[in-house]
């Protein structure tokens, strides 16, 4: 039998720097997944936007604050399809014009990128393909609308014959929508096509919209007020209509299946949700000298202080602060969202500045924050405004896939402190893993299935990690824990065994190669969801009932109070 033809849609894909085209974690992991498909010759494409602004340029501004600049991009290296298409949002005919990433740009499978910001249209319809993630709901609606109803119509008319459309999240849905209206309203001709990846538990990640501004936005692509709401409520969610209209879906953990089949266990008609843990591209990821080297201690150890002193170098230029390649490097980057808890390890002033300040540690703070997200925006200020008057800290503005890269290589441990379970899954830690970085991380997400306490990294676990608590509670609990493993176990061993610590890279190394290689994930995907094989139910099985699973936590201003 031969391989399904797959049309993989997602609002961002991380290719490569030079085009920027992507937020973060959501579009690294759809990065890897063209990549793979690339390498493995996978008859698939992939589906995205071309963003004119891209999501934004994050730099410091002359008052010393992050500032969100928007700069517009020029490519030149795209293929122009020659393909159009028209579609109606908001009661205007927008026209969406198609590039293409051709296989030898980047080595990915083909990937069409889709523009509304050309001649013909308004100022309004041109603005949709300006910034991804754009805060107006009706322009959020209008980028939604053109992903998925102009995504089917240009993968038509460049007569690729998809056999599965796979919705790499909510954002895609109306590309379902375009397919029922094909079909003449036949949902199960739709399911048969249809697969859904549901990301995160995290409401934010969970789009809902009031299903009449749905309706004018053309997001139902013709299908009735009705039909919408029979789907996905009057007050429209994305995510459950997603689950009602696809054969299968799949959550990116085996922890976060657990937690997606008991968040979405009252929605009758789902699908079966699976679990395929996400994974990131070895090729892209990996220093060359680790794929290729010997892997001794003594080259371990030499290769991870080389990468340092690279990464050192950059911070010197960008932040005039001098690190030193022989202490131990602790980095935290990735979106700030509240719930990923980048100022948890400094919530002690006292007991990290005795680490800091004894040259201890040196810890690297970078990532990005949605740009209307107010708190985000609050977080990274208040954190680079401390790590002004600390020594040993950096904050880095500008988190790109290169520096994304530069920091897994050159950092000797790669924090991750999540509020649990709210972490999906994580890619980073993959990444980081590959390159001789040693995960300590919440047990959360990919970690209970990748870091192995003393093996490979480190896990904060202990009794009652579940129970009923007070955020401020279970926040100081956390930081006690991850201070306790520093201290006590990777200080020690940092310092006085590096045959350990060397074995421990090499642990860490190995374990990424292993399973979190998107080889492997792509390879995953075919096999459990794209492929027409018989529905294995046995994801929705028992969950872990003692977890608790709510609405996200809002922190407040104790949140910050504690990193002033």
């Amino acid at each position: 039998m031969s391989l399904p033809n797959v049309a993989y849609f997602s609002m961002e894909i991380a290719m490569d720097q030079s085009l920027v085209t992507y937020s973060g974690g959501l579009g690294f992991l759809a990065g890897s997944h063209m990549l793979s498909a690339g390498y493995l010759q996978l008859p698939m494409v992939g589906v995205t936007m071309l963003w004119s602004y891209g999501y934004y340029d994050q730099r410091i501004a002359s008052d010393g604050q992050v500032e969100v600049a928007y700069l517009r991009k020029y490519y030149d290296f795209l293929t122009d399809t020659g393909l159009y298409t028209e579609v109606e949002i908001f009661g205007e005919k927008v026209k969406v014009k198609a590039y293409l990433v051709q296989p030898e740009l980047y080595g990915t499978c083909p990937v069409y990128l889709l523009t509304t910001d050309i001649e013909g249209n308004s100022e309004w319809a041109k603005s949709i393909s300006y910034k991804l993630y754009d805060g107006n709901e009706k322009i959020r609606i209008a980028q939604e609308t053109v992903l998925g109803v102009a995504g089917i119509r240009i993968l038509q008319a460049a007569q690729f014959n998809f056999d599965v459309v796979h919705m790499n999240e909510g954002h895609a849905l109306p590309a379902a929508f375009e397919l029922l209206n094909q079909y003449g309203g036949d949902l199960e001709a739709v399911k048969k096509r249809t697969v859904f990846t549901t990301h995160t538990p995290v409401a934010a990640g969970n789009e809902v919209h009031w299903v009449d501004t749905l309706l004018e936005g053309g997001f139902f692509s013709g299908a009735s007020r009705e039909t919408a709401v029979e789907l996905g409520g009057e007050n429209f969610s994305l995510t459950v209509a997603a689950l009602r209209m696809s054969r299968i879906a799949n959550a990116v953990s085996q922890l976060h299946g657990l937690v997606a089949n008991k968040m979405w266990e009252w929605v009758e008609g789902r699908c079966p949700i699976r679990a395929i843990t996400n994974a990131v591209n070895l090729k892209y990821w990996q220093d060359y000298s680790l794929f290729k080297g010997p892997r001794t201690d003594e080259y371990l150890l030499q290769t991870k202080r080389r990468m340092k002193e690279e990464l050192f170098k950059y911070i010197a230029n960008v932040a005039g602060k001098m690190f030193d390649p022989d202490v131990l490097t602790i980095v935290w980057a990735r979106r700030f969202a509240d719930y990923k808890r980048a100022w948890l390890i400094l919530m002690d002033k006292e007991r990290i500045e005795k680490l800091l300040n004894k040259n201890k540690i040196q810890i690297i703070f970078a990532g990005k924050f949605h740009p209307d997200d107010v708190m985000g925006k609050e977080m990274f200020n208040k954190l680079l405004n401390r790590s002004h008057s600390m020594k040993n800290v950096v904050v880095l503005p500008g988190y790109e896939l290169e520096l994304s890269g530069m920091l897994k290589r050159g950092s000797d441990i790669w924090l991750n402190t999540p509020l649990r379970p709210f972490e999906a899954s994580g890619t980073s830690g993959m990444s980081a893993n590959m390159n001789g970085t040693l995960h300590l991380s919440i047990y959360d997400g990919w970690t209970v299935e990748g870091t192995f306490n003393g093996i490979n990294g480190y896990t904060v676990e202990y009794e009652g990690l579940d129970d009923e608590m007070p955020w401020e509670e279970r926040h100081w609990k956390d930081h006690k824990c991850v201070m306790d493993i520093l201290e006590k176990q990777i200080i020690p061993t940092y310092y006085k065994d590096k045959t350990e610590w060397a074995r421990l890279m090499r642990q860490a190394i190995r374990t990424s190669e292993a399973y979190f290689n998107s080889d492997r994930m792509v390879i995953e995907y075919y096999n459990r969801l794209y492929k027409p094989i018989a529905h294995d139910d046995s994801s929705t099985g028992s969950e872990k009932k003692e977890m608790k699973i709510s609405e996200t936590p809002t922190f407040d201003a104790w949140t910050f109070s504690n990193i002033k």
